[in-house]
């Protein structure tokens, strides 16, 4: 099956409300405890989230980092307002800044972040490169990057089969988007040709559920690649 683009940004009200109100604490609290299980329980600086949405994984992974503050980046002024929302609640203001902007456009400082987190952002580019060019860009030498995404099923039967698994009982809404994501997913020979284009074939790609895959290393410039090989 080949990929099915579906929108690029969640700008509707509807959509925004229902994707702040679901329960992800599963797969959300499963991209930190990866995350820490990759590179430790220490880290301090300043972390970028790509396409953080209402800002469930950046409070997260403020709880699990509390050294650390986050910028959170994301192109749906509907999922921020959300997302500022659960920052008031959770007292997080200080530490969790939540920023209105599409990438490439969006002006971010170079070499700036001491790590990058990107959760569900890559299926929905139509021009997947961009964002594997955005972390080259913006993360510090050495600093982890850590992306988790859906895979995109063999056959729209086994995408409708996976919501009838995962999704029974959410919105009508949530389910068709899921769905759409699915569709909108890449697979596995994809995702390492776009490592290999980037130059970021040193890092690691794993799947780890059967709708998940992770990406994950440590930002390396060139000449520090050519005297490692594969490591983190």
């Amino acid at each position: 099956m080949k990929r099915i683009l579906e929108p690029e940004l969640m700008l509707d009200e509807e959509q925004a409300k229902a994707y702040a109100l679901a329960d992800f604490s599963v797969p959300h609290q499963m991209f930190v405890d990866l995350f820490r299980k990759k590179f430790g329980p220490v880290l301090t600086g300043l972390v970028l989230d790509l396409g953080c949405g209402p800002a469930d994984i950046s409070v997260r992974f403020a709880k699990a980092y509390p050294h650390c503050t986050i910028i959170g980046l994301d192109g749906s002024p509907a999922m921020l307002k959300y997302g500022q929302r659960r920052l008031e609640k959770e007292g997080l203001t200080d530490r969790i800044k939540l920023t209105l902007g599409k990438i490439p456009e969006v002006d971010l400082p170079e070499k700036s972040f001491d790590a990058v987190i990107v959760n569900s952002l890559l299926h929905h580019l139509p021009e997947p490169l961009i964002m594997w060019e955005i972390i080259k860009k913006v993360a510090k030498p050495k600093a982890p990057v850590f992306v988790m995404d859906l895979l995109r099923p063999a056959t729209k039967e086994e995408a409708l089969n996976i919501v009838e698994k995962y999704a029974r009982n959410e919105p009508d809404i949530l389910k068709r988007d899921f769905y759409y994501s699915l569709l909108a997913g890449f697979r596995p020979e994809e995702i390492e040709e776009q490592l290999r284009q980037a130059a970021l074939s040193y890092w690691t790609f794993e799947i780890i559920t059967d709708r998940h895959f992770i990406v994950y290393g440590r930002f390396l410039a060139v000449s520090q690649k050519r005297l490692t090989s594969g490591s983190l």
